[in-house]
């Protein structure tokens, strides 16, 4: 502070104090610079919190254009919208019970002498900080978004905004509080860490990541394949699975660019909620260049290395966009657990074995017919364990010396260098994960299949099949039809009319089972309303097939091969 500040310091002291009294003068004026200081600092940190977390929002504008580039056109408006409720509705169940759950008493001084397994103060509430509130409710909006893009063309509204709020307010706050939190009991920052070393994970590869992957996983497994992707009308495996290329490449790539650039929010950022903060900025340094190394060499070794495998098969060499665009997504997610504490080799290290992941665990979702639109799964839910466990190998020394001030327990390979071997970090990350992957199994799985049993999951048939534009809103963007037929919108009103006089006349909703129709009947029986193995309408699995299809041809006068696509 200078100037009139200065002046207007002093003149206090010495009336405070006398003018004779020199040592008291000196005192109140260091004093009194020592705390404006301290403002300073506090403002200068809650702006910055503001500016990442604005960064991080911005990635919801990138998942939105990954995923509406990646479903065909008869979805855009379907899948944007579900993109933006996330925000919306994150930000309710994140203020009304998530951030108490998640951080609540946080603030106490005696916070990290004790474990909880959730908070239990702050409730409708932005705490004691509004920047830290706002700053870890993008985080939990992140979360949210992973599941959309991979239940995309085939989910209910209804669903879709029951998990989002479950999800934002309860599933994610519990792993946030349990590795973040200073009373969580997997939290490095608790007097009493885990294992002596506590669990990290910088920016979320697990708490965000890893548990957005996951949910995706249990709700797809639920809600089964989109129609036509994985078997034909008779409900029989398809030799090659059918492709559903999105209806925008550049979409996507914008999306993917702007997520890379909301990294550098994500990551960097993080290092504004380190103990202690003196050393931020050269912590949130290590964090960019970490972030741009990882992704870049994920985006490359799965490009290449794609490139090789088609050349060996087909002998022509193909460069698939989308393998780059996935492969440095999945090299951002597995560097944000320990995007501060890598050496840049590492760090490349590390964007190389995601690129790798995410090119076998995608087509291993594609062997065993567990559909992904946006291939979310092999992004978010495997790098994201490969995040926490590659911290628990790489983690240096001298880069959790500058974050934490310590570095008792380093990464396994850094230990060997040591002339010992000493696996606590890894030990931790491990039960990270396996916490992660126990919480949400133990509540998001029966809750999917709550919803199918409710029927509030999975899209009615003709509604996938005309698109979730047409059923949900109207209409297809643009005017276009993108391949869908002018009869099928016909009979998709028509069978939407008779489903609503027969609700008026009987006084029950439109989507009760008793009015399914039968080409719902036809879907149900084929595949299954989650395409787990049980026919919903009680249906026999081996009844005549081309029976059943005349049926719904016959009532909707739908066209035959309507029902094949």
């Amino acid at each position: 502070m200078s100037g009139s500040g200065d002046s207007n310091i002093f003149m206090d002291c010495v009336q405070q104090n006398g003018d004779s009294n020199t040592t008291l003068i000196l005192q109140c004026v260091s004093d009194a610079y020592q705390s404006s200081q301290e403002r300073n600092s506090a403002n200068l940190n809650s702006f910055f919190m503001v500016v990442c977390g604005a960064m991080i929002f911005f990635m919801q504008t990138g998942f939105a254009m990954l995923c509406a580039g990646s479903v065909r056109l008869k979805n855009v408006q379907n899948t944007m919208l579900k993109n933006l409720l996330d925000a919306c509705g994150a930000a309710l169940a994140f203020f009304l019970v998530g951030y108490a759950f998640a951080f609540g008493g946080d603030d106490e001084e005696d916070s990290s002498s004790r474990k909880t397994f959730l908070g239990t103060t702050d409730f409708a509430s932005v705490g004691s900080s509004s920047a830290l509130w706002f700053f870890q409710y993008t985080f939990s909006a992140t979360s949210v978004t992973i599941v959309a893009g991979t239940l995309a063309e085939r989910c209910q509204m209804a669903a879709y905004l029951c998990y989002s709020v479950v999800l934002a307010g309860i599933i994610y706050p519990v792993v946030a509080h349990s590795v973040w939190s200073h009373s969580g009991f997997l939290s490095r920052t608790n007097d009493d860490p885990f294992m002596g070393s506590g669990v990290i994970d910088f920016a979320g590869s697990g708490v965000v990541h890893l548990t957005g992957g996951l949910i995706a996983l249990y709700a797809t497994l639920i809600l089964g394949p989109r129609r036509g992707r994985f078997y034909d009308a008779q409900g029989e495996p398809l030799e090659t699975p059918k492709p559903f290329p999105g209806h925008s490449v550049a979409l996507q790539l914008l999306g993917t660019m702007v997520l890379w650039f909301g990294w550098f929010g994500f990551n960097p950022g993080s290092a504004l909620l380190l103990p202690g903060n003196d050393t931020f900025g050269q912590v949130a340094a290590n964090a960019a260049v970490s972030t741009a190394l990882s992704g870049a060499t994920g985006g490359i070794s799965a490009l290449f290395t794609n490139l090789w495998i088609e050349e060996r098969k087909t002998g022509e060499a193909k460069f698939v966009i989308g393998m780059a665009m996935n492969g440095a997504l999945s090299g951002l997610v597995a560097i944000t657990a320990g995007c501060a504490f890598m050496e840049p080799g590492m760090a490349i290290v590390t964007g190389c074995v995601a690129g790798w992941l995410y090119m076998w665990s995608s087509s291993f979702l594609v062997r065993v017919k567990i559909d992904d639109a946006v291939d979310a799964i092999p992004v978010h839910m495997v790098n994201g364990a490969w995040g926490l466990l590659s911290t628990g190998f790489f983690a240096s020394p001298r880069k959790l010396e500058l974050a934490y001030g310590n570095a008792d327990h380093p990464g396994l390979f850094y230990s060997f260098k040591n002339g010992g071997v000493d696996a606590a970090l890894l030990l931790n990350q491990v039960s990270a994960l396996l916490f992660i992957v126990g919480w949400t199994l133990f509540t998001m799985l029966p809750f999917f299949i709550w919803l199918n049993y409710r029927g509030w999951l999975r899209a009615d048939s003709l509604e996938e099949l005309v698109g979730l534009d047409v059923s949900y809103h109207g209409g297809i963007s643009g005017g276009s039809k993108d391949g869908v037929k002018k009869e099928y919108v016909e009979a998709y009103n028509r069978h939407k009319n008779s489903i609503r006089r027969r609700g008026n006349h009987s006084g029950s909703s439109s989507r009760q089972t008793s009015n399914i129709s039968s080409t719902e009947k036809l879907w149900r029986s084929s595949w299954g309303a989650s395409e787990c193995g049980t026919h919903v309408d009680g249906s026999d699995p081996g009844r005549d097939q081309d029976a059943v299809m005349e049926e719904g041809v016959k009532e909707h006068d739908l066209p035959r091969d309507a029902i094949a696509k």
